[in-house]
């Protein structure tokens, strides 16, 4: 079977609210990243075949193919087209998937992949929301096949997270433990350089905006998000932010034909389905699934990057699969970086990659849960 290859994976900062990319143009940030990945390998801007970008709530700066919009501002070649994917939190982890089918079926060689997300100006859920003055109040309710077969419950992701706390008997104090955490590490990773070669400065920011100084003490005041969900609180919650991220994925004729160095080779690609109630459980079965096609199990993994959308999420899913808890998010995780819809699949796979290779390891599984109860796994192989 045809392979392709990651060569190169990069990101801007992680904004934060109101911060300093909170006024960029979403076209722009996206442009940011496709920019710089041109320019940083050898490929003529004109040779390559899509840009795939993943992108959540497509209104405002956001609509009519940020992909291709981007690509565009960024002052690169009219001939090279672009499209944009939404399967909601793993939308740009799909646009990896695409870009790697792409490749693997031989029918493209070169494709600049990634996701951009400007939540300050376009909140989150604003998609979900458009049609309400057109009579929808959401995209559930009125859909008789949806009503016979799922009822009244809630699509909430509150609601999820706080049914999975409860089933795993994760308590809101686990939870603002391992959320202290994630700050932890990622502060640390900021104060080390762990992210100086993934992170392309945007204007003055020069560095993630996200992370914080923060106290168990400080967490414990916090209110919950909702009266019903009274273990769920911004504290254990991702934050919402403002970046992009962009990779380049090759095949092997690529390789050769602009004498390029691979960074990692897509090991095993996937995604799977859960109830859409339950819908952030989804990472725990599409693990097994993934695992299963492989051939492999957690102990030939390792590096594990998987969203911190909330807490209850990640520590569920440890116990599981009975995983090293020092593995996994070991530069902190979305609680900490912020998940920007759109381009967290992109983020984390290079995070992930750059930390496989600040480590010297060899297998890296990346996966998150998503809108709709699905999960994407990517499991990759670093070289060299």
């Amino acid at each position: 079977m045809a392979q392709a290859y990651i060569v190169d994976a990069l990101r801007s900062p992680s904004g934060k609210r109101k911060g300093g990319l909170s006024q960029v143009h979403a076209i722009d940030l996206g442009a940011h990243v496709l920019k710089a990945l041109v320019e940083r390998n050898s490929i003529p801007s004109e040779d390559y075949d899509d840009v795939i970008f993943g992108c959540v709530d497509t209104v405002g700066s956001q609509a009519g193919d940020i992909a291709r919009t981007s690509w565009l501002a960024a002052g690169l070649p009219l001939n090279v087209p672009g499209t944009t994917v939404d399967r909601q939190c793993g939308s740009s982890q799909q646009a990896l998937h695409f870009a790697a089918q792409a490749v693997m079926s031989g029918t493209q060689d070169v494709i600049a992949v990634g996701g951009v997300q400007t939540m300050t100006q376009i909140p989150i859920s604003t998609a979900m929301l458009a049609g309400q003055p057109l009579g929808f109040p959401d995209p559930f309710s009125g859909s008789e096949g949806w009503r016979a077969r799922f009822g009244n419950q809630p699509v909430n992701q509150f609601y999820a997270a706080q049914r999975i706390a409860k089933h795993w008997g994760i308590s809101r104090a686990d939870m603002e433990v391992f959320a202290l955490e994630s700050h932890r590490r990622a502060l640390a990773a900021i104060e080390s350089g762990r992210f100086d070669k993934e992170v392309v400065a945007f204007g003055d920011v020069m560095a993630d905006e996200t992370p914080r100084q923060t106290s168990l003490e400080k967490m414990a005041t916090l209110e919950p998000v909702d009266p019903e969900y009274p273990d769920i609180t911004a504290a254990v919650s991702s934050q919402t932010g403002d970046a992009s991220a962009a990779m380049l994925v090759v095949s092997e004729a690529a390789l050769k034909r602009y004498n390029l160095t691979p960074r990692a080779r897509i090991h095993h690609l996937s995604v799977l389905g859960d109830d859409p109630i339950w819908h952030l459980r989804a990472p725990i079965p599409a693990t097994r699934a993934a695992l299963k096609k492989a051939g492999m199990t957690m102990a030939d993994i390792d590096r594990v990057e998987i969203n911190e959308a909330f807490a209850s999420v990640v520590m569920a899913w440890q116990k599981e699969m009975d995983y090293d808890p020092s593995l996994t998010n070991v530069n902190g995780g979305a609680i900490a970086m912020s998940h920007p819809l759109g381009a967290t699949g992109a983020r984390l796979m290079t995070t992930l990659l750059h930390e496989l290779e600040h480590s010297g390891k060899r297998y890296g599984l990346q996966t998150m849960c998503e809108g709709g109860g699905q999960a994407n796994v990517t499991i990759i192989e670093r070289l060299g």
